[in-house]
């Protein structure tokens, strides 16, 4: 390899990891982190139940296999719940590394470390639950082994102070670890892919994520406050200490002042899951429906959104192409025929319509072909339709066809004005004052003594899509376009550049300067009555 294309290799690598944010280089670590705060906040309230509640019923051999339970629990279990933490992140961490670095990566390998990036929130909870719902047997067990009678009181306060810390603990390891992996590993696993496309994944639905906010931000604590309620009072002679009802009060109103937080924690937590992206979908909505089409929605999710938010992109994206596509197709047959075409569906119908046509022609084009390049030519001729074809729509008409060294025109289309005669007149007459207007252009090209000829008819045609069912055209047929293209060749052997029929002088207004010339011969119509156009007039 060449040192060039090696640096160029260099650069390119280094472009590609300077794109990534530190959360996102760092998004295995900060995934390993996010249920810390949660399974911190379920031990203290584990621990402040245990001291208010359950060691003043302990004895003291008790109370002393509770702490050592305590201490070789936590050597045991925190190690292995850590390890149960780091395994799917020490499979991803290759993966990840490699996207990072823009190395190739197994195809396969992929999909499985996408599906695993999906259903890592799953697998955490699975090794929280294990964790916490261990400790009721464990610590129960070790009670009874002490040979002295345990309190069933003391059995149904363990289960509800791990089972509600458990609890507290999962549900919320749940709703960060989410945020955490969406915003961190999302980007660098799904940057050419769905998560919601990913098979085998267990993406959390909406439903069962209402359920957990529900369990987290009300059961929880109404379940706290109903025990502490009734499970100490039936067993009132075992009650140790003599402060122990102002211990529950207090506890109570902990315990409430607890709940209201984790209300308020899980709320902002679902807001960020459900809330977020139904902003973002509705925003991009509205801006789409005021014709900013260059919206996307840049979220990566993996439950019912996850469809949606690729749908709405897809659609928008469809649109864009749509208008790009009627843009061009309005460049190639002009935005007024790709109006009617798109009105009129895609059947082939024509309608009689009463229209003013227009023919125009560049005169000693073969002329001019035989003695310059074919690039002078092209050059000159689209100077001349720049000019010509925005002085035509300008004058609300359309260009309908290029013939060439020339193009026809029709003014009128759909009926929605009658004056189209004197615009196809005006738009005539404005032309012959653009060529002149342009004559250092043309110059330039070659072809600074570019002349036209133009014939003008007014009359009924049919109008409309005209073809095959695979191949159509929009354009206007019938006598009315044979006469003005036939009115546009008397040019030449009447010697003027402007020249209207009995019919179109018919529909301008008395005061339009017009010359009558001596009828003349035309084929398929005998004897003709033309009108020459005064262009001072």
């Amino acid at each position: 390899m060449t040192e060039p294309s090696q640096n160029s290799e260099k650069a390119s690598v280094e472009q590609n990891q300077r794109q990534w944010s530190f959360a996102e280089r760092r998004g295995l670590l900060l995934v390993g982190l996010s249920p810390i705060i949660a399974n911190a906040i379920g031990s203290i309230f584990n621990i402040l139940y245990n001291q208010t509640q359950i060691e003043p019923m302990l004895s003291e051999a008790q109370h002393d296999r509770f702490n050592d339970c305590v201490m070789f629990f936590n050597l045991i279990v925190y190690p292995l719940a850590i390890a149960g933490f780091l395994v799917p992140l020490l499979y991803l961490r290759p993966t990840h590394r490699a996207i990072l670095n823009g190395e190739p990566i197994d195809p396969a390998r992929l999909a499985t470390s996408q599906r695993y990036v999906v259903n890592l929130p799953w697998w955490f909870l699975a090794v929280i639950a294990v964790g916490w719902l261990s400790c009721v047997p464990v610590f129960s067990a070790a009670l009874f082994a002490v040979p002295e009678p345990l309190s069933q009181e003391v059995v149904w306060h363990l289960v509800t102070s791990f089972l509600i810390a458990g609890l507290i603990a999962a549900t919320h390891s749940f709703f960060a670890m989410e945020l955490v992996i969406q915003k961190t590993l999302f980007p660098v696993f799904f940057r050419q892919a769905s998560p919601a496309d990913v098979p085998g994944a267990l993406p959390l639905n909406i439903t069962t994520r209402g359920f957990i906010w529900a369990v987290s931000a009300g059961v929880c604590p109404a379940i706290s406050l109903v025990l502490l309620q009734v499970v100490p009072h039936a067993g009132n002679q075992l009650q140790l200490v003599s402060n122990a009802n102002s211990n529950l009060q207090w506890f109570v109103i902990a315990v409430a002042l607890v709940g209201i937080l984790f209300s308020l924690v899980t709320g902002w937590m679902l807001g960020k899951e459900v809330a977020v992206p139904v902003q973002q979908l509705k925003r991009a909505a509205i801006r789409v429906a005021d014709g900013d089409l260059d919206v996307r929605v840049n979220l990566l999710r993996a439950d019912e959104f996850g469809p949606l938010i690729d749908r709405f992109n897809r659609m928008v994206e469809g649109l864009r192409e749509r208008e790009r596509l009627q843009e061009t197709f309005g460049r190639h047959v002009g935005h007024e025929a790709a109006k009617q075409i798109m009105e009129q569906g895609d059947g082939l119908v024509g309608t009689e319509q009463v229209i003013t046509v227009m023919f125009v022609d560049v005169r000693n084009f073969t002329v001019h072909s035989a003695n310059h390049s074919p690039e002078e030519v092209v050059q000159a001729l689209n100077v001349f339709f720049r000019d010509a074809v925005e002085t035509v729509e300008s004058h609300r008409g359309m260009v309908n066809k290029f013939l060439g060294d020339g193009f026809m025109a029709l003014f009128g289309i759909g009926g929605a004005h009658d004056n189209h005669a004197i615009e196809a007149l005006e738009a005539g007459k404005a032309m012959l004052c653009c060529l002149d207007a342009a004559s250092q252009e043309l110059a330039q090209a070659g072809w600074p003594e570019l002349k036209i000829g133009i014939g003008i008819n007014t009359g009924p045609a049919i109008v409309g899509s005209i073809g095959s069912p695979k191949r159509q055209e929009y354009t206007a047929i019938g006598d009315t376009v044979n006469v003005a293209s036939r009115v546009e060749t008397l040019t030449k052997a009447v010697g003027r550049q402007l020249l209207v029929t009995e019919s179109t002088r018919e529909m301008l207004p008395d005061d339009v300067p017009l010359a009558a010339l001596p009828p003349q011969e035309v084929k398929g119509k005998g004897s003709l009555q033309v009108y020459s156009v005064d262009l001072a007039g």
